[in-house]
């Protein structure tokens, strides 16, 4: 079986990074699978207490596969566009000039949709307001839910990483300083929420 530690996620995980896995283990030979959220920054702690971190990418998804260096394919939800350059630095060495990164921001226009440069990496980034990331994934790759219901978290986690690595499409591209100067106030989730 696949162990973490021998992949591009063992790194995150020894700095405890990988929080609130819905799916944390290997699933193929080979492959090991991800759902969850990735902290990018840390809260300043006193002491030895624990705290939360300051903000996370939420809803990951994402594989890695035993003995190659980068993540090939990954989606998240990011609160702030401007936090892209945490995703970008946290991951670093992990994120390959040629993976597919998806990343859904709700302080973007919701009608744009973005290929945005960091360094050498290239991230998909698209509006998300009041959805999810897996739900968006299904969407933007055409996947019909049957197609997945009677498969397992891993199974429909592979089945949609799968789709992803096959899709490719256009989007005007961007700087990461241009989306920055373009994006939107953050919207606060939790405004309309009955109480």
């Amino acid at each position: 079986m696949t162990a973490i530690e021998n992949t591009p996620l063992g790194r995150l995980d020894k700095e405890g990074r990988l929080l609130n896995a819905v799916l944390k283990q290997p699933t193929k030979p080979g492959r090991f699978d991800f759902r969850g959220d990735i902290a990018l920054k840390w809260q300043q702690q006193m002491a030895d207490e624990k705290r939360p971190p300051e903000y996370t990418m939420e809803q990951v998804i994402t594989f890695v596969e035993e003995g190659k260096p980068t993540i090939p394919v990954l989606a998240g939800y990011l609160q702030n566009f401007a936090f892209l350059s945490d995703v970008a630095d946290v991951l670093g060495d992990a994120l390959a000039p040629d993976g597919k990164y998806f990343i859904f921001c709700n302080n973007i226009d919701l009608l744009a949709k973005y290929r945005v440069t960091y360094g050498e990496k290239t991230f998909y980034v698209l509006p998300c307001d009041e959805s999810t990331v897996w739900k968006e994934m299904t969407d933007l790759l055409s996947i019909d839910k049957n197609d997945v219901k009677k498969l397992d978290t891993a199974g429909k986690t592979d089945k949609v990483l799968d789709a992803a690595l096959g899709w490719h499409e256009d989007y005007e591209t961007i700087t990461y300083e241009k989306g920055v100067s373009i994006m939107e106030p953050v919207k606060n989730r939790n405004a309309n929420r009955p109480v």
